[in-house]
């Protein structure tokens, strides 16, 4: 009796065999998973950390040298402080304005009724349908006219490339926040219009506390999105000043002789901060107010 208490759980079960067929081989597959994942931040990281300038033949945390990101960070040619204050602006303003906008347009799609509101929603789907980059030279040529004639929004401001992040980011979310809205009930709406309350007191003081799970997805994605762009970016600018991260990174490797792989993964690794910073800072906001919505009745 007592040997038998003792044995493996996976005895029990039919033994190591039977519980690899079954269950463990998930396991290796998910360690290969998790290094594969893993292994090019991880060779990133490590190149950041060493003073050669290319990334061949070479072997990981082999010196600890910070050099780098000093050298990033007080250089006057690679300015990459500015390079990020840019980019955090643009990306900031971007994801409050482009949420705001978007919640405003879902709400009126999912409450009220007017005409042409059907149309609307199909032509928001539709407009999704066709690739971004269609529309660079479209938004080159128009920046450029606006330039002469309205220079605050035109290229080389930054005013000009949050109008054309919006232009490009407010179809989806409007269409992603309206099927949100559509999970709350009406009669919420029809109890607070009983009591006086306007269109606009509904919307600030009940719908927005409600889908605030959605909003901060739609904040953090677009803010995701905004951060990392390189295209919109480098034919907006086109002085070392005015970069983002993105473009300003790239002017790194610009010199085929001269490629600084080193400062470049430096710059890659500190610029990843602010997004993880934001991630982790919204993700118990996220998964709580997500599952608390999927349980209330």
């Amino acid at each position: 009796m007592t040997t038998l208490q003792t044995r493996h759980p996976k005895a029990k079960r039919g033994g190591f065999i039977r519980w690899f067929t079954q269950v463990g081989w998930k396991h290796i597959v998910g360690l290969v998973v998790i290094v594969f994942a893993t292994f090019p931040l991880v060779y990133i990281l490590s190149t950041s950390l060493t003073k050669m300038g290319n990334i061949e033949n070479f072997t990981l945390f082999r010196s600890f040298y910070l050099g780098n990101y000093k050298d990033l960070l007080t250089s006057t040619d690679y300015p990459f402080v500015t390079w990020m204050k840019n980019t955090l602006i643009l990306a900031g303003a971007t994801a409050v304005i482009s949420v705001f906008i978007s919640a405003l347009a879902a709400f009126a799609f999912s409450r009220l009724r007017f005409k042409g509101r059907r149309p609307g929603l199909l032509a928001l789907i539709l407009i999704q349908m066709f690739p971004s980059i269609l529309g660079l030279t479209a938004v080159f040529g128009i920046l450029s006219k606006l330039t002469d004639y309205v220079p605050a929004i035109g290229l080389g401001t930054k005013a000009g490339l949050i109008l054309v992040y919006l232009g490009g980011s407010l179809g989806g979310g409007t269409y992603l926040m309206y099927g949100f809205f559509n999970t709350i009930p009406k009669e919420l709406d029809e109890a607070a219009k009983i009591d006086g309350a306007t269109h606009t007191q509904i919307f600030y003081k009940i719908i927005l506390r409600l889908v605030a799970p959605v909003l901060a997805v739609m904040a953090l994605l677009s803010f995701i999105g905004t951060f990392g762009d390189y295209v919109l970016a480098s034919i907006v600018f086109n002085t070392n000043q005015q970069y983002t991260v993105a473009v300003g990174l790239q002017s790194l490797l610009a010199d085929p002789w001269t490629k600084q792989w080193a400062m470049f993964a430096a710059g890659a690794v500190m610029s990843s901060l602010p997004i993880i910073i934001i991630f982790v800072s919204l993700q118990k906001y996220i998964t709580n107010g997500l599952t608390g919505g999927a349980v209330k009745g």
